[in-house]
């Protein structure tokens, strides 16, 4: 296994060798590799097609929040979502779109039958693998662009109409798209490493796919494409099926209901767990590691919407709650699902190598992440984690199965609850959703929230979507499911932090002493007059005003109290503009060059 991921890890030299990497001008798209490496030379044997497709999975990403979304309370994520919210982006500043990673692709699946003394299947499995990261490349570019030209060869100079050519269709693309995906499932093999790509990546790549398509045409009606979502709905309940019915995948409970979710995520070895299905593997000796440990206190925290999503202990709803608006940062977390817990750090949290309880920052909203948090003191550091991350886990094609049941209106047995969704419930001991009730028993405030949702199933739907969000919760797929559900406009809504009673002193570890004050400024030291100089000595402030009178980075949503809110939020708002805001423009760079037929994205 290791010389697989040194190969992984050299391989970016030997494609430098074989491609003059593109640039976005009149060259667009045009260079033929010139270097001494040829592919008659190269591509002679099946470890050839293996090593170059080995090259490609520096692509797969390891996401550990949701940037930009109602998962988190901070005021600016850094996310391009926030920037065009906030007016900042336009065609004549919009990032020049790149693609140089399709056309390393498609010269190799040009070049790939010139392999002699291979089986077909051995080089249909490669070609699979290749097809598999460009139906990934171009999902990228449908969910920017929505319409963008289809490239399914390299070009050289001669091949000036096709370089400069209008954007194909969504429809064209996305059908190409698939058929990519369908050869990959059909045609890579099922066994193999979990890092690699095998017939049950293709397939889950597959369902994910074909479920966010599905409901983005049955949601977004003014694309006209509604009649059709239907078919990619279907395609997900199949593709979930075939992974399902194959028993080589299963919800991971070691742990218990108090582990098993968390340990999901601070593994350093995802191979052994059987809800794996593709996952990334991070390895101390080589040297690949990632920053895991910044999830807990330094860009971000998690929002209120996320925290009220997660049900009661005993499957009640917690926003039933007369007072679930005003509960303090200790009591949210009582009777709870497990899962929160094992999210949002509780109070009385204590990293494997500090000395006492984690003390939350009211500056990032208060509902500090430690999903992905690892527990090996020598991983908490700037990038020295090397716990493995998932690309596709079993948990997912489960809510896959289920939503797009739901989404058809075909999902009217208890038993398909059963077999999917409830499946992650029992994991942390909830009680399972049950189908009369959720549908009899519709929650008014996920209706609201969801309020495009309609018909008979409504009730089903939603509940369905609170699972998902709790379950993939920081897993970078909510930025995706707001806008394939089109109700873009929950990521302009202003995210709340944790509720403060009033202003003053707190114990946020749960220890009985006082570990933080919120004061209105650095004047106003009545609030702690009487602590004594130890306690003051020992905690850490926080001013809604600086010492000129100047606004900080926080206010109360009451003033003196209520929810922690961001004066940025509050004086520079957040709009989201329908449906233009769904996609991102062509730069105009790129309109411009000579004999460029592309055409501005729809709305912008």
């Amino acid at each position: 296994m290791q010389n697989i991921k040194r190969k992984i890890i050299k391989i970016g030299a030997l494609l430098g060798a074989l491609f003059l990497i593109m640039s976005c001008n009149d060259d667009f798209m045009d260079r033929y590799p010139t270097t001494s490496v040829t592919p008659e030379v190269f591509f002679s044997n099946v470890n050839d097609l293996k090593t170059y497709t080995d090259g490609f999975y520096g692509s797969l990403s390891a996401p550990i929040a949701d940037l930009g979304t109602d998962n988190l309370a901070h005021y600016n994520s850094g996310s391009t979502i926030d920037e065009i919210m906030r007016g900042g982006v336009s065609a004549q500043n919009a990032a020049v779109w790149s693609w140089s990673a399709l056309r390393n692709i498609n010269f190799f699946l040009e070049n790939a039958g010139r392999v002699k003394g291979a089986s077909a299947a051995d080089v249909n499995h490669y070609i699979g693998i290749a097809k598999f990261f460009r139906a990934r490349f171009y999902i990228d570019k449908v969910n920017q662009y929505s319409d963008v030209p289809w490239y399914s060869q390299t070009m050289g100079t001669s091949d000036i109409e096709l370089l400069h050519k209008k954007q194909d269709s969504r429809s064209l693309v996305v059908d190409s798209i698939m058929a990519d995906l369908e050869f990959a499932a059909a045609n890579i093999k099922p066994d193999g490493h979990k890092s690699t790509v095998t017939k049950w990546g293709a397939l889950a790549q597959l369902a994910q796919f074909a479920l966010q398509e599905g409901t983005f045409r049955k949601y977004h009606s003014y694309l006209n494409l509604s009649g059709s979502a239907n078919t990619f709905l279907q395609r997900a309940v199949s593709a979930t099926e075939e992974i399902m019915k194959s028993n080589k995948f299963s919800i991971s409970n070691a742990g218990g209901v108090n582990r098993a979710y968390r340990d999901l995520f601070i593994s350093l070895n995802l191979q052994a767990n059987p809800e794996t299905i593709l996952f990334i593997d991070y390895d101390k000796d080589l040297g690949r590691r990632r920053n895991a440990h910044t999830v807990l206190d330094y860009e971000w925290a998690l929002s209120q919407t996320l925290m009220e999503n997660y049900l009661m202990k005993d499957g009640k709803r917690f926003t039933d709650q007369a007072d679930y608006k005003t509960k303090n940062i200790d009591q949210i977390f009582v009777n709870r699902d497990p899962r929160l817990e094992q999210t949002f750090m509780k109070p009385g949290f204590q990293s494997v190598n500090a000395a006492t309880p984690q003390r939350l920052k009211p500056t990032l909203g208060g509902y500090n992440q430690i999903k992905f948090y690892p527990e090996i003191a020598d991983m908490i550091s700037w990038e020295a984690a090397y716990t493995d991350a998932f690309v596709f886990r079993y948990a997912e094609i489960l809510l896959i199965f289920a939503e797009a049941k739901a989404e058809l209106g075909i999902l009217t047995s208890q038993a398909d609850l059963d077999k999917s969704v409830n499946l992650l419930r029992q994991r942390v001991g909830m009680p399972s959703m049950q189908l009369g009730e959720a549908n009899a028993n519709v929650d008014p405030k996920l209706q609201a929230y969801y309020s495009n949702v309609k018909g008979g199933n409504v009730g089903l739907i939603l509940e369905i979507r609170r699972e998902r969000r709790v379950e993939l919760a920081c897993e970078g797929q909510r930025y995706r499911d707001i806008f394939r559900w089109e109700v873009g406009e929950r990521l302009a809504d202003q995210q709340q932090g944790m509720y403060v009673k009033a202003l003053g002193p707190m114990d946020v570890t749960g220890d009985g002493k006082i570990d933080i004050a919120i004061l209105e400024s650095a004047k106003d030291t009545g609030p702690i007059k009487d602590l004594t100089e130890e306690e003051k000595k020992n905690i850490s402030l926080y001013y809604l005003k600086d010492a000129n009178g100047n606004n900080t980075s926080i206010y109360l949503e009451n003033g003196n109290n209520g929810h922690i809110m961001f004066t940025v939020a509050r004086d520079k708002k957040k709009t989201f503009e329908k449906p233009k805001y769904y996609y991102y423009p062509v730069a105009n760079s790129q309109m411009v060059l000579d004999g460029s037929k592309l055409v501005q994205t729809n709305f912008w």
